[in-house]
């Protein structure tokens, strides 16, 4: 008991003792009022807002002499009344900046504007926030209105601000659990709780004496597993993390870091909520709106196939009101031991790479996730450089020597040969896709041949959408900053390839797909394990004018793997659960090269191209020789010690 006393002393010592630096580096006239932590930054509350301002790298300085992120906020009472500061808002912010919300939120003495063009709400320098800010003394939080409509922003964002209230308070604590002080860490280690040695529920448990954070918490994409019932045989446990063997209590968990909003890296979060997490979960802003968009779909998916879901829309949202968004390159402390950085990953819209910095330089970890280091036309490849690396875990998926993907300008040229191929005879190509990445990739493409001005492939055919393609989509233009910089241009520029004439976008009956003539099909449903993707095979299966076309990874149990490696026929259940065969005889084609994964040869390169070499190599996220093999070439390229864990493997780092 003694200990613990003299623990909290200290951190309060300490903390006092940083709130005074704080203080005599603000200007007198500022009137200081008092400064808290609020998750992993350091809120300063002042009476005159207006003297900060004044001094443009004030707020810099002080959060470079402190090592902290710093916001500066008003104290409440001196707050302009909302109806009062929302007319000089509206004054002060151009009308061509197509403003669509203004909220007020005490809580955080912030208001919140939404529109099409931030730009112009920021102002030339940030004069336009700095003029609110000292005007009402609210501080501005801009955030981008999505060029198309989308119910997921809109539901996240509410959210947000209805628990404004519990956010504040949860912020707080968790701002206390981090800035607790705590003795020289002895050991690092590192525990596979899912996702080594196989493709589904990733999970890395990071281990010190005082802080455990994981990496990532999915679920397996298997078909067999899609019940998720509470009741699941041992053959559905497959589906989730190894948890219950790690031998530590779900409270005893101080973060959940993601790397990106598929289902295999964050699908079993909300069950963590469900029975008694209270911790953060980190990821980037982007991350945080496609999970809502994905884990929902996920809830109505297993409900509809008759199943009972391992958690409710109601954990989901509690979830969500925990997340700490992070961008790019903001370093960020999750423990007072532990800092996280992300990077890009060009996997998908917010995919990370975490580099984990341990104690005062004892120790450095990245963490791939899933990554892409080749072309694509929405984002730029992962990124190569980081300070210091000591132990490297890095994805798979596409790592045997086989694995090697066309040329990408080949890769378009035999995907569009073969749509124009099946136009010709009069049939209709259906591409099962992921809602997430793939989806809005192929758009991409098919914007650019179908509309080009000297392409040879301008079809006069209709494009469908149909799945949550339409919503992912519109989240993706809400985040222009984290695509490619002339596709950020084009949305900015109101011409949003997403928005192309040339996709129709089906709401309810898909009748007039059917009976329309020629046509390409997006649907989600990338495996066909469930989704739009398999009504449309259903229909489509028989005739042997259409073409199936896959573009993206098929788990070894999936139904889009049996169908690609060549079954003549399908079981699927008719509108009464029945089970029903369907003869295939559409044409099957495989077109690699539009993964969102890196090939053999770009996981190799990447690993030459790191500014920093790792010391140790541990492969993850691939089929068991596929990871295998990797380690043992990556270990001879770069003369690291490499290596394919199992899961429930224990490594000690350090």
């Amino acid at each position: 008991m003694e200990d613990k006393k003299t623990e909290k002393d200290t951190s309060k010592e300490r903390s006092e003792e940083l709130f005074k630096k704080i203080q005599s580096l603000l200007p007198s006239e500022a009137g200081f009022s008092k400064a808290e932590f609020e998750g992993p930054d350091i809120i300063v509350v002042v009476k005159n807002i207006k003297a900060v301002y004044q001094d443009e790298n004030l707020v810099r300085d002080i959060a470079s002499a402190i090592k902290k992120k710093l916001i500066i906020r008003s104290e409440n009472s001196s707050l302009m009344a909302p109806e009062k500061a929302m007319e000089v808002v509206k004054q002060l912010i151009p009308k061509e900046a197509n403003v669509t919300n203004i909220r007020f939120v005490p809580d955080f003495a912030e208001v919140y504007i939404e529109a099409l063009k931030p730009g112009l709400v920021i102002g030339k320098g940030g004069s336009t926030l700095k003029a609110i800010a000292t005007e009402t003394s609210w501080v501005p939080r801009v955030l981008r209105t999505p060029t198309m409509d989308s119910e997921t922003i809109k539901g996240v964002r509410q959210l947000m601000f209805n628990e404004s209230d519990f956010r504040k308070k949860f912020l707080n604590t968790i701002g206390k659990n981090i800035n607790r002080v705590i003795t020289k860490s002895e050991w690092l280690k590192a525990t596979a709780l899912g996702g080594f040695r196989e493709v589904g529920r990733s999970s890395l448990l990071l281990e010190t004496p005082h802080s455990k954070v994981i990496i990532d918490c999915g679920i397996s994409p298997e078909p067999g597993i899609k019940g998720l019932d509470a009741n699941a045989n041992s053959e559905n446990n497959k589906a989730f993390p190894y948890l219950d063997s790690a031998n530590f209590s779900i409270n005893e968990l101080d973060a959940v870091v993601v790397t990106h909003g598929h289902m295999d890296h964050m699908g079993f979060i909300p069950y963590l909520f469900k029975y008694g997490y209270e911790g953060p979960v980190y990821c980037t802003p982007p991350t945080r709106d496609l999970a809502a968009l994905l884990l929902n779909d996920y809830i109505k998916l297993v409900q509809r196939s008759g199943a009972t879901p391992l958690y409710s829309e109601k954990d989901v949202r509690k979830m969500l009101t925990h997340i700490i968004t992070r961008d790019y390159n903001e370093v960020t402390n999750i423990t007072d031991e532990l800092k996280l950085t992300y990077h890009n990953a060009g996997h998908i819209l917010g995919s990370s790479t975490v580099h984990m910095h341990v104690g005062e330089g004892m120790y450095n970890i990245v963490h791939t996730g899933d990554m892409k280091y080749g072309f694509t036309r929405l984002f730029d490849p992962t990124s190569t450089r980081y300070p210091r690396i000591d132990s490297l875990f890095i994805e798979s998926t596409y790592g045997g020597p086989s694995d090697i993907t066309p040329n990408r300008h080949d890769a378009e040229k035999n995907l569009m040969d073969t749509i124009k191929r099946t136009i010709d005879g009069g049939g209709k190509v259906l591409v099962p896709l992921f809602a997430v990445g793939r989806s809005q990739e192929l758009q991409l493409v098919l914007e650019s041949y179908l509309t080009g001005e000297n392409s040879p492939y301008k079809l006069d055919v209709p494009v469908f959408l149909d799945g949550m393609i339409l919503e992912a989509s519109a989240i993706h233009t809400a985040y222009p900053e984290y695509l490619k910089e002339n596709l950020k241009n084009r949305i900015l520029s109101n011409r949003s390839p997403f928005e192309s004439d040339i996709f129709e976008v089906i709401k309810g009956e898909r009748e007039e797909v059917f009976e329309k003539g020629p046509s390409i099909i997006l649907a989600s449903g990338g495996m066909m394990n469930g989704g739009a993707s398999v009504e449309y095979f259903k229909r489509l299966a028989d005739d042997p004018k259409n073409t199936l076309v896959f573009v993206g990874y098929n788990s070894a149990g999936s139904m889009g793997r049996r169908i690609q490696n060549g079954v003549s026929e399908v079981p699927l259940p008719d509108e009464n659960g029945k089970l029903v065969p369907i003869k295939v005889n559409m044409n099957i084609k495989t077109v690699e090269g539009f993964s969102g994964h890196s090939d053999r040869h770009q996981l190799m390169s990447f690993v030459q191209k790191l500014s920093a070499k790792p010391k140790n190599i541990f492969t993850m996220h691939g089929e068991e020789q596929k990871c295998e093999d990797l380690a043992r070439t990556l270990g001879r390229l770069v003369h690291a010690d490499a290596r394919a864990p199992m899961n429930l493997d224990s490594i000690r780092l350090k």
